[in-house]
């Protein structure tokens, strides 16, 4: 079987890919409840003679192998919805329920595709006996930014040579330098009630306390570097008004390009929240919730995907596909379109991307939020790529990109984004210098900056 061969496997895996990729989207389950997704995933690789192993510790993760010796090739897989995204596929804002989760990352593609590209190289290396292992890897609780942590802290990716990743958007590219660190931490102050009106005097606001920890974490916000993102919402404002709020609870996520620079605005955070506390005569404690890494580039592998995404057709979209797309894209600014042109320099305005960004580009683009596949580019060689499943202008955890991941355009960029996975593996499969070269690329990297754990 040659690549052009093993990229025909995908098409002919069409509709099993295209059909978990609906039943997920129809069943959007948040991070750490994803039972009907993983089992679902699983079962469809335990019925083409994958060996499945489940991961110690973290619900609903495990991988999936096939093959013998080297290179073992992983291909990561997600499946967690979002709170809140609930949507049908419509070109206006229509909850399927009020509330409700929903698919607004495009996990539900994002896990499918990842499965298809297993069976198809399943298939390969069983026809033409080949030398390797495809490990599909279910990943959850990415949204929450902890599941593929948890998995390293078990070691699940233990004798692993490179991983493959990607991810719907709404442009066609590799990532280089991508996603930010990040620290997800709630603090929580206790202070005293006591009757608002008649006896304030006795007591001491735990509320308070939180409002003047948010005041010093904005005035932190100006002797900060120029990228780092500081986000927070209050989780428990205390109560009625009535009462001197004695519990109050305020949730940090902390963002950052590298890992030591969210270490060094967490500890600076910590001791507002202190100062906070003294302030108000209450006490605080904090609770680390979740920390991820950013990704680290490797060019070896950024280079071959880039190859790759550039030999492989992209998507062919029927006119009322494209119609349907045109009209999401209407639901935004044109200045979030005129963005997204100028951010990737592409020159003629459509909706939907239709070619690879330029690698110059390409190597200059930066996702600016945060995920836990960057802590697994920190403990073997892995790459990155997007494709577009939505229209230029839209961003993931909308409404917007929940709609089209459920519809035939994004199963379209799916069905790509599964041929660039086997075209990547192919090459990796077939020349074993690929395979060292990346791995040499990251032992230099990491010969003096090793990977810690992020969780507390």
């Amino acid at each position: 079987m040659n690549k052009q061969e093993l990229i025909a496997e995908v098409e002919k895996l069409k509709d099993v890919i295209t059909d978990a990729s609906i039943s997920i989207w129809n069943n959007p389950e948040i991070s750490g409840e994803e039972k009907f997704s993983s089992e679902l995933i699983k079962n469809i690789l335990k019925n083409n003679e994958f060996k499945i192993y489940d991961i110690n510790n973290v619900e609903y993760a495990f991988y999936a192998e096939y093959g013998q010796g080297s290179p073992v090739i992983a291909i990561m897989g997600e499946y967690d919805a979002l709170p809140g995204m609930s949507q049908k596929k419509d070109i206006k804002h229509n909850p399927v329920i009020e509330g409700g989760n929903g698919h607004g990352c495009g996990h539900n593609l994002l896990g499918s595709a990842a499965m298809g590209a297993a069976l198809a190289l399943k298939n390969y290396i069983k026809q033409d006996n080949v030398k390797g292992t495809i490990r599909f890897y279910g990943c959850p609780a990415e949204e929450t930014l902890n599941g593929k942590v948890e998995m390293i802290r078990e070691n699940a990716f233990d004798g692993c040579d490179v991983a493959l990743s990607w991810h719907p958007m709404n442009v066609n590219t590799p990532i280089y330098n991508s996603y930010l660190a990040n620290n997800s931490i709630k603090f929580k102050f206790n202070g005293i009630s006591a009757h608002a009106a008649a006896v304030p005097h006795l007591g001491r606001s735990a509320l308070d306390a939180v409002e003047l920890m948010n005041t010093g974490a904005n005035y932190m916000r100006e002797h900060v570097i120029d990228k780092a993102r500081i986000h927070y919402t209050i989780t428990d404002a205390g109560g009625p008004p009535n009462i001197v709020p004695k519990e109050a609870e305020s949730w940090y996520f902390i963002r950052a390009p590298h890992r030591k620079d969210v270490t060094e605005i967490t500890d600076r955070l910590i001791k507002i929240s202190e100062g906070a506390a003294l302030m108000t005569e209450t006490e605080v404690s904090h609770k680390y919730v979740a920390g991820c890494y950013e990704m680290m580039p490797n060019k070896v592998l950024f280079d071959l995907t880039y190859k790759n995404m550039q030999e492989i057709s992209g998507p062919d979209f029927t006119l009322e596909e494209l119609q349907f797309a045109d009209e999401i894209q209407k639901t935004v600014s044109e200045h979030q379109v005129e963005d997204d042109l100028n951010n990737y320099k592409i020159f003629k305005k459509y909706s939907m991307h239709k070619h690879v960004v330029s690698k110059e580009v390409a190597q200059e683009t930066y996702l600016t939020g945060s995920s836990d596949s960057g802590d697994v580019s920190w403990i073997l060689p892995m790459n990155c790529f997007l494709t577009a499943c939505w229209p230029l202008g839209i961003n993931p955890h909308t409404w917007q990109a929940t709609s089209m991941a459920g519809s035939e355009v994004a199963q379209k960029g799916m069905l790509y984004a599964s041929k660039v996975f086997v075209s990547i593996a192919y090459d990796l499969l077939n020349d074993s210098s690929l395979v060292e070269s990346a791995k040499k690329e990251f032992s230099d990297k990491t010969k003096n900056n090793k990977y810690v754990l992020p969780l507390k």
